[in-house]
């Protein structure tokens, strides 16, 4: 993408701030599970984490999805990049589905109008550390700076 910056000076920042979106998404996935464990897989009760809904599903969903963040941050060498892309978009999938599902039975998730905006939020950060968080040689550099004053 001639649009994504390669070695952005504050690749560092992003990169720890997705490791704390990746850190966070296990914490509430632990929590839910501890919560939640003995329900139903997904039980649309009033189980609810840190004020968000949930239930044993997405918690469980919540820790697979935040230990690939946290795997991808500790690896790097542009894996991080193109997991965080990934999963921000998926993440922001799940929370749109969960938008439109939230008052209904099929709200199998657990969700609440709380959960929707963090996990929308969270989609948003990742997609920026996905976007900023790009490694490359001093050619590519040279070839993005190009591409970036041609537009």
């Amino acid at each position: 993408m001639a649009h994504t910056p390669v070695n952005h000076p504050a690749r560092p920042v992003y990169r720890a701030i997705g490791g704390l979106v990746g850190l966070y998404l296990v914490v509430f996935g632990a929590l839910g599970i501890i919560v939640s464990v003995g329900n139903d897989m997904l039980a649309q009760d009033d189980t609810k984490i840190l004020g968000q809904g949930t239930n044993l599903g997405f918690s469980l969903l919540s820790v697979l999805l935040g230990i690939a963040v946290l795997a991808g941050t500790v690896i790097g060498r542009n894996l991080d990049v193109a997991i965080n892309q990934w999963l921000a978009y998926t993440i922001m999938v799940i929370s749109l589905a969960g938008l439109a599902f939230v008052r209904t039975d099929a709200n199998i998730a657990n969700f609440n109008i709380m959960t929707i905006i963090v996990l929308m939020t969270l989609s948003l950060v990742l997609l920026m550390v996905g976007m900023y968080g790009k490694v490359g040689t001093d050619e590519e550099q040279d070839a993005w700076q190009k591409a970036r004053l041609v537009l």
